[in-house]
């Protein structure tokens, strides 16, 4: 049984009355100094110019983006350069979660975002919230010491954080990160990929999961979902290149086949749909 009131509009689209909320999910675009940085095979930073024109090019317009880390390959100021000048041409606001491959006082300094409430006043952690026709958004950062890395940290005041906004009452909550939480079946990526805490985040999100829509996350270079105690977690493909994580798997494999890609988010009143999308990789 439906609803909502669906009117066709001149362009053929159909437009629902409930409030909805669209957004496209983006990671690892790993931009290099210069524009012909290569890395795991490819070159990075004309697949993220691709990945703008088909953002701006889709027939749903999205109200914002989400950038879940890495936005560069290392934190040189020529790259964070590349990735604003690429980034800025988007026609819609866009948000950057820190990856272990970025710093927080570089996205602060050469990244603009758009309207959102800040939770720390360093400039080397990146945690805020911002909403979209009363749904909310969490940012968390669990970038570790570079001693841990590629592994992720939630520190004590970013799982209090989620805490005190993972309550059971309140609007829909969407939580962005870098990491994924919880183990993948992949030898290798469970090893080497995980929030080293994420336990602890599983749990301080659990009195929220009758409101969470998601936990998108990024650093796992593949589409993946999870479920857990009704808790969705969603991990998406990088902009250029792709894990594999094929469970018995020890070294760290890349699927040389697999398309460059991002993910397409519904937030609708009653359910979350999300579209996993690939496209084309520019002629290099």
């Amino acid at each position: 049984m439906f609803w909502g009131y669906i009117d066709l509009q001149d362009d053929g689209m159909m437009r629902d009355s409930n409030e909805i909320v669209y957004f496209v999910h983006i990671s690892d675009t790993h931009i290099g100094p210069t524009r012909d940085y290569e890395r795991d095979g490819f070159v990075s930073l004309p697949c993220a110019e691709r990945l703008v024109d088909v953002i701006n090019g889709l027939p749903v317009r999205p109200d914002f983006v989400i950038h879940t880390g890495d936005v560069v390959a290392y934190p040189d100021p020529r790259a964070y350069e590349l990735a604003a000048r690429t980034f800025s041409r988007l026609e819609v606001p866009i948000y950057y979660v820190v990856g272990n491959h970025d710093q927080a006082r570089e996205i602060y300094r050469y990244l603009p975002m758009g309207p959102k409430e800040e939770f720390c006043n360093s400039p080397d952690v990146l945690t805020y919230a911002f909403e979209v026709k009363g749904y909310r958004f969490l940012v968390v950062d669990a970038r570790g010491p570079d001693e841990i890395d590629p592994h992720g940290l939630l520190s004590e005041e970013q799982l209090a954080i989620v805490r005190r906004e993972a309550t059971p009452e309140g609007p829909p909550l969407t939580v962005f990160m870098h990491f994924p939480v919880l183990p993948m079946n992949s030898i290798w990526m469970d090893a080497y990929m995980l929030v080293v805490n994420g336990q602890d985040l599983h749990k301080a999100l659990l009195p929220a999961r009758d409101r969470l829509r998601g936990v998108f996350y990024g650093h796992v270079h593949q589409h993946m979902q999870t479920v857990r105690d009704g808790i969705l977690y969603v991990g998406v493909a990088s902009s250029f290149s792709q894990f594999s994580a094929w469970p018995g798997a020890v070294k760290t494999g890349y699927d040389r086949e697999f398309l460059p890609g991002y993910s397409f988010v519904h937030l609708m009143p009653e359910q979350t749909i999300i579209h996993q999308h690939t496209f084309p990789r520019p002629i290099e």
